[in-house]
């Protein structure tokens, strides 16, 4: 009971030093929490992206490989990653490979027109960034979207080359406002016109949009009204068992070296990739930014601590004359010695409180306006708090243990 009533009464009188010095304190919990801040957002913001680009990627079908004729040409962060280009896939071998393979999967035919279309309709035009591609019926799986309304590509459709297209949630309110239903409404895309059988689930404003921004037209019709020398297709395989994708792969590149006509000995003329070997990467490159966060983090708080002990030491400095009473009456070494520790680490634990609340706001800023989810990081909140603890007790030590070896006698007669 004897301790505990001790330890309360240190409490109240680092609480009395606290408010009395109100400024001095208020400024250092600002730095200390201007350090947990950093910490706590930018470790929260990379969480939530994280979180973000698995689940982007996994609806864009983690499952699905990609042979094409072009590597990624890409950026993440500082590093351009870029692979070898190999010569077109022309429209025929891309459906003979669609034809030939024999493993339980969905083949899709696609090809990329361009990413800055105008489209119009009704007298209303969208900006110049729209994108257009052409796919045939096996596209909303291995693209890992959804129709909202309407239908996809009939067999007829693809025979054909019917001028019809499926478009983004985005385009229906730019073009049709209002308009509960725009199934077969007519839209002009770089002139041509096209009449709207289906529409996309919205996917909400991550990584630019996706298929809100989208028209998907039929792949055939993609080569009579958008052809171009040379123009390149490429083929999105979806195992139906994703545990079988090695074996997917293997067959995939066996039967189109075929197609392409290579011997053993060369070298295949086409890549491969799945679909989720970017997000990978892009995760494995925000290391680089959780270090950067450390670093950032680590100067602040060390600002923050030499500010918290030159606090402390003035403290000392200024309290001499109570220490000398407090010793005169009875106080101990290790009395003295806790009251000033007590008061370093509620100043600490107040600045690591408000990073905490400041930390969560700004690392959940990005995500939620690119569309992303709300996190709350309780690991990050935990190493907040025991990072200010550390912080508090290294800055308060030094002026405790000399606030505590005071000689009562000189401290009484100090002025």
């Amino acid at each position: 009971m004897k301790h505990l009533a001790l330890l309360r009464e240190n409490f109240r009188i680092s609480v009395i030093s606290i408010r009395t010095n109100a400024l001095r304190t208020i400024l250092t919990v600002l730095i200390i929490a201007i350090g947990i801040t950093a910490l706590v957002g930018i470790l929260t913001a990379i969480d939530s992206l994280k979180s973000s680009i698995s689940d982007t990627f996994k609806e864009m079908g983690a499952n699905t490989f990609t042979i094409q004729s072009f590597g990624s040409n890409y950026q993440v962060l500082n590093k351009r990653i870029r692979k070898k280009s190999y010569s077109y896939i022309s429209f025929k071998q891309a459906q003979e490979l669609k034809e030939r393979y024999t493993m339980p999967a969905n083949v899709a035919v696609e090809t990329w027109i361009t990413g800055t279309a105008t489209v119009t309709a009704n007298g209303l035009k969208t900006n110049p960034n729209i994108g257009v591609g052409g796919g045939d019926e096996g596209y909303l799986v291995a693209n890992g979207v959804e129709l909202d309304k309407g239908r996809m590509f009939s067999a007829f459709d693809m025979e054909i080359g019917n001028n019809v297209a499926i478009i983004g949630n985005e385009l229906v309110k730019k073009l049709f406002p209002g308009k509960k239903s725009v199934l077969d409404e007519y839209i002009s895309v770089n002139g041509v016109r096209y009449r709207i059988i289906g529409t996309f689930k919205p996917k909400g404003n991550s990584f630019g949009g996706g298929v809100d921004r989208w028209v998907v037209i039929p792949v055939s019709n993609a080569r009579v009204n958008f052809s171009r020398p040379n123009q390149s297709f490429y083929i999105n395989i979806t195992p139906e068992d994703p545990t079988m994708m090695n074996d997917a792969i293997g067959e995939a590149e066996s039967l189109f070296r075929q197609i392409r006509r290579l011997t053993p000995s060369d070298e295949s003329d086409f890549n491969i990739e799945q679909s989720d070997s970017i997000a990978q990467l892009m995760l494995d490159m925000m290391g680089n930014v959780t270090i950067a966060a450390f670093v950032i983090s680590f100067i602040t708080l060390l600002g923050a601590a030499v500010g918290l002990m030159n606090i402390m030491l003035v403290a000392v400095t200024e309290r001499t004359r109570e220490i000398g009473t407090r010793k005169a009456m009875g106080a101990t070494f290790k009395t003295i010695k806790q009251q000033f520790l007590f008061e370093s680490i509620m100043i600490g634990q107040l600045g690591g409180l408000l990073g905490i609340v400041l930390g969560i706001l700004v690392g959940n800023a990005l995500p939620i306006f690119t569309g992303g989810s709300f996190t709350v990081p309780w690991l990050w909140m935990l190493v907040a708090v025991a990072v200010c603890f550390l912080v508090s007790v290294a800055s308060g030590y030094i002026p405790a243990v000399r606030a505590a070896r005071l000689d009562p006698i000189e401290a009484l007669r100090s002025e």
